[in-house]
């Protein structure tokens, strides 16, 4: 199906996201604790929190995961452009649903 791709960002987006809000409310925390706290396996914690390295809004420390200073504004414009995300969605709707 057409819409697999879109479906399967969509799940990873909402991963880092979940990751990303508890590091910044419990942080710092560890591998295993993000993942007992939030269900999601740790394989894919980790996974996770490396892109969330990568985009500079974590850090690692040596008691777990911390929240880099720039992670709340990076959150805002999250939660913006996920509001975009679903107003294109919502568009798309019209078009092949309306």
């Amino acid at each position: 199906m057409i819409t697999r791709r879109v479906q399967n960002e969509l799940e990873l987006l909402k991963r880092h996201i979940i990751i990303l809000k508890k590091v910044m409310d419990c942080g710092p925390i560890g591998i295993m604790k993000l993942s007992l706290e939030t269900g999601i396996p740790d394989h894919l914690v980790r996974y996770s929190l490396r892109i969330l390295e990568q985009q500079g809004l974590i850090a690692p420390s040596t008691q777990g995961a911390v929240a880099s200073k720039s992670a709340k504004e990076a959150y805002s414009d999250l939660r913006m452009e996920i509001e975009k995300i679903g107003e294109t969605l919502e568009d798309v709707k019209r078009i092949g649903f309306g």
